[in-house]
């Protein structure tokens, strides 16, 4: 039996409902409401066999922290590791955050229920001339002369103007040639303005003059081989093909490129909260993993920046 066939008509309008308000109030990308969907709806089925019943939307307010325990140990015992099991019980904390508010009911059992520990994974930037040889060297895994000059374009915008790969593979063909200053949606629909170096407008261009396809304004920029929207998929393998040619590690992925982008800013002397903006991380914490800065680095940055430490 499917999940959505599990739950109850009134827990579905329930899940519906909350996940109409992430959508509407939170901007919420369209991949992180369906991992919420699937996390939540995972949970509520769980709930509806564990009682026995696909039971109505009033009996979410009677979990106990007996249940919220019994779910967590079987997703364990499903080979769910501790990082996917945080973030299922975050979207079902979430989900009860709200849903509590409207039905009137005190949610405490599900809130408090701890979440399991993992250790986070540090994103491992590139050396500068790591990054500067695997752009190079993405050029040349192919035998189509537009398409290296293409993956190059594309992981070239990832270093220098630190975009996430689906950010450059969203633009257009109105964005060309591109500009000195790129306005990118992000998560969560959030817009940040991204400055962009001549070395990424100069890669862009010379991907342009290859490209064989008709370039529309409402077109991706970037091309697959029979013209439609490019594939990430095709990106990252260009970058695997590169890095096992150079003897790079296996962290030196398209994203690591953001990654570096981040960290040599800091390191030629940018500020952390400017960096934060280019990036577009909600939380400065992120953007403090994202550039594997170490404390050392970062009390110089503060005492560079903050008026009460220049005094």
């Amino acid at each position: 039996m499917s999940d959505s066939l599990a739950i109850s008509p009134g827990q579905r309008d329930a899940l519906a409902g909350w996940l109409d308000h992430l959508r509407a109030l939170d901007g919420a990308a369209d991949n992180t409401i369906a991992a919420y969907r699937g996390d939540v709806a995972g949970f509520l089925a769980f709930m509806a066999g564990h009682h026995g019943e696909a039971a109505g939307r009033a009996a979410l307010a009677a979990v106990t922290l007996g249940d919220m325990r019994a779910w967590m140990a079987h997703e364990r015992a499903r080979g769910i590791g501790p990082r996917a099991l945080a973030r299922a019980l975050s979207a079902v904390k979430s989900f009860y955050r709200w849903l509590s508010e409207r039905d009137g009911f005190d949610a405490t059992a599900v809130l408090a229920t701890r979440s399991p520990k993992f250790t986070r994974k540090l994103p491992r930037p590139l050396a500068e001339d790591a990054a500067e040889a695997l752009i190079a060297t993405a050029e040349t895994q192919t035998g189509e002369v537009w398409i290296g000059a293409r993956d190059a374009a594309v992981v070239t915008l990832l270093y220098c103007c630190g975009l996430r790969i689906s950010e450059a593979l969203a633009l257009t063909g109105r964005a060309a040639p591109l500009p000195e200053v790129l306005r990118i949606t992000g998560k969560g629909g959030k817009e940040r303005l991204v400055p962009v170096l001549p070395a990424a407008r100069a890669a862009v261009a010379a991907y342009l003059r290859l490209c064989p396809h008709p370039m529309a304004p409402d077109a991706p920029l970037f091309r697959g081989a029979r013209g439609g929207a490019l594939n990430p998929r095709q990106v990252q393998k260009a970058v695997e093909r590169a890095r096992a040619q150079l003897g790079l590690p296996a962290s030196a992925t398209p994203h690591a490129m953001r990654h570096s982008f981040a960290t040599h800013l800091l390191d030629a002397g940018g500020d952390l909260r400017a960096i934060q903006e280019l990036l577009g991380h909600a939380s400065l914490s992120t953007t403090q993993a994202y550039t594997a800065v170490d404390t050392a680095r970062l009390m110089e940055v503060y005492r560079a920046s903050h008026p009460r430490a220049r005094s």
